[in-house]
């Protein structure tokens, strides 16, 4: 799970985090996510263990005092560096959800993306696209395969949807 470790402006951010994190502990799943307790990350996993569900974040060592990392999770993975976060988050996960944030976000989305493009994993990858956050990224997205710089195959890798359930039905 990717997502901003602010709230953004619009509070329909905040709602769709934490819908998110109620549907991922109702179906079962484990929410893997970078082990923040502010912003989305942080009302993204408290929705989750509000309904019963585990969590593990996994978060740098030189973030954890500087993002005050969430301490009721049922497990934090204090990694040495944001390369590693990345992988650990790969390694845990089943699939990839980004909902808004920042380059941060943006960052961990498309390397996880390039991986699958390049054929190291097969996991779904989706955006949980919320007041139409994403659609000039789309858009761009779109015009690179237009363009000639992003093969159609690799633009179908990444599903979109509006709704935590339809998010959750694009990678199971």
């Amino acid at each position: 799970m990717f997502c901003g470790s602010n709230d953004g402006a619009d509070p329909a951010y905040s709602a769709a985090a934490m819908a998110l994190g109620v549907a991922i502990a109702r179906a079962g799943h484990v929410l893997v996510y970078g082990g923040s307790r502010l912003g989305l990350m942080g009302q993204l996993a408290d929705a989750a263990i509000g309904e019963g569900g585990e969590v593990i974040g996994v978060m740098p060592q030189s973030l954890v005092d500087r993002e005050r990392a969430h301490r009721g999770l049922n497990e934090l993975r204090v990694v040495a560096s944001m390369h590693e976060r990345k992988a650990t988050m790969a390694d845990l996960s089943d699939a990839f959800i980004a909902l808004p944030g920042g380059i941060g976000t943006l960052d961990e989305l498309f390397e996880i993306w390039t991986w699958r493009q390049l054929g190291l994993h097969e996991k779904p990858l989706a955006l949980f696209d919320v007041a139409d956050y994403f659609a000039p990224m789309i858009e761009f997205l779109d015009r690179s395969v237009s363009a000639g710089f992003l093969r159609s195959e690799g633009r179908a890798m990444l599903g979109r949807a509006h709704s935590a359930e339809g998010a959750l039905a694009l990678v199971q």
